[in-house]
């Protein structure tokens, strides 16, 4: 599922390590959530208003992860993400991760609340918070 024309999507590649690589010899499972959480930061850290990655962070609640294809040792691939609506407290993201043909290797979904940094407490997403990830990216 391409990123809707609205979205801020955010990509980066990743190039699997040995240190990666599971018994079956592909890219671990866990490795592959850890790229989905990697880049959900990357995202926020890239787009949010410094006054915001002040006063807030984000927790996961919920992982869907789809594995359709494995990554081997050495491969490189392009792991994107852009965000559904917010939903009170929660924002939907969406991952897919793809290698050089633009084949897809894991698509995923993840719901993140959003804390106040200095508390933990949950906090509403406010249209503010939420404006630099619903526009487009610039061409």
């Amino acid at each position: 599922m391409p990123a809707p024309a609205n979205r801020n999507s955010f990509s980066m590649p990743v190039t699997a390590q040995a240190a990666d690589i599971d018994e079956l010899g592909h890219v671990n499972n866990i490795i592959y959530l850890k790229w989905v959480q990697d880049v959900a930061t990357a995202h926020w850290r890239a787009v949010a208003l410094p006054e915001h990655l002040a006063a807030y962070i984000w927790v996961v609640t919920r992982h869907e992860v789809d594995y359709l294809k494995p990554t081997l040792l050495g491969e490189t691939v392009n792991v994107a993400t852009w965000v559904g609506e917010p939903k009170g407290a929660r924002f939907d993201r969406f991952v897919e991760i793809r290698d050089q043909n633009d084949d897809l290797r894991v698509r995923a979904v993840t719901s993140w609340a959003l804390l106040v940094a200095e508390t933990g407490r949950l906090v509403r997403v406010r249209p503010e918070i939420a404006a630099p990830f619903m526009r487009a990216a610039p061409d």
